[in-house]
């Protein structure tokens, strides 16, 4: 599961890329590290012009989930869209992307986590992850309370060859072009559903993995969190 990405590209570049007419979004900073019930910019449709807007990270979880639980942490990755629990979420009101520039995933290292960064290549160039979004009312953490939130979280898909040598089991679904976001975020669910597909072998690059000492160089040893 993708539970740490970073968006480094400046907000008019996210806007350009998307086509999103407005931005509400004020000075938006790097982001070199999103973590789960964080906000992120995430660009949606909003009276039939795109927006690109602030949501935390972690859509409502299932109840079965959250029933004997005080709160409910939230769900950032959507693999399985034929739940009932999505089947509300997948309508063109409901869908967004999510600006990246590198995501990533944990090798397996033993006791250890050994953080590995993929891009679309070293310059990290911008592309958007395929989202959903929805208003909520809840508690996502006791100590908060109560709150009404605008909250997203991305797809998931089987891995390519680079992802599965690292996390066999599920990488982002990812869109690179300009008509996939088009179709995404504006097509009917027949085509928007078949977006739900690993990239292309070949496509990613490694740009960074372990941890990251104080020089800025990368650590040899045992991995520590690391933010690109």
């Amino acid at each position: 599961m993708c539970n740490l990405y970073s968006v480094t590209t400046g907000q008019q570049a996210i806007r350009d890329f998307t086509d999103a007419a407005r931005d509400t979004t004020g000075n938006l900073p790097p982001l070199p590290g999103i973590f789960p019930d964080t906000e992120a910019p995430v660009v949606r449709t909003v009276e039939g012009a795109r927006e690109l807007t602030m949501m935390r990270w972690g859509m409502p979880s299932p109840a079965f989930v959250t029933a004997a639980r005080k709160a409910d942490s939230g769900v950032t990755n959507i693999r399985n869209i034929q739940s009932a629990h999505w089947r509300p979420f997948l309508s063109t009101a409901h869908r967004c992307v999510v600006p990246f520039t590198s995501f990533c995933e944990y090798a397996d290292r033993g006791d250890q986590k050994h953080p590995v960064w993929f891009a679309l290549s070293e310059n990290r160039p911008l592309a958007v992850f395929a989202g959903l979004w929805t208003q909520w009312t809840g508690v996502r953490k006791v100590k908060e309370g109560p709150v009404t939130v605008n909250l997203f979280g991305f797809l998931t898909c089987a891995p390519n060859a680079e992802v599965g040598r690292v996390h066999p089991k599920a990488m982002p679904v990812i869109l690179t072009e300009p008509a996939e976001i088009d179709r995404w975020l504006d097509g009917p669910w027949e085509d928007a559903a078949r977006l739900q597909r690993p990239l292309p072998d070949g496509t990613l690059t490694i740009v960074a993995e372990g941890a990251r000492q104080a020089s800025g160089e990368l650590a040899q040893g045992p991995a520590q969190l690391t933010l690109f």
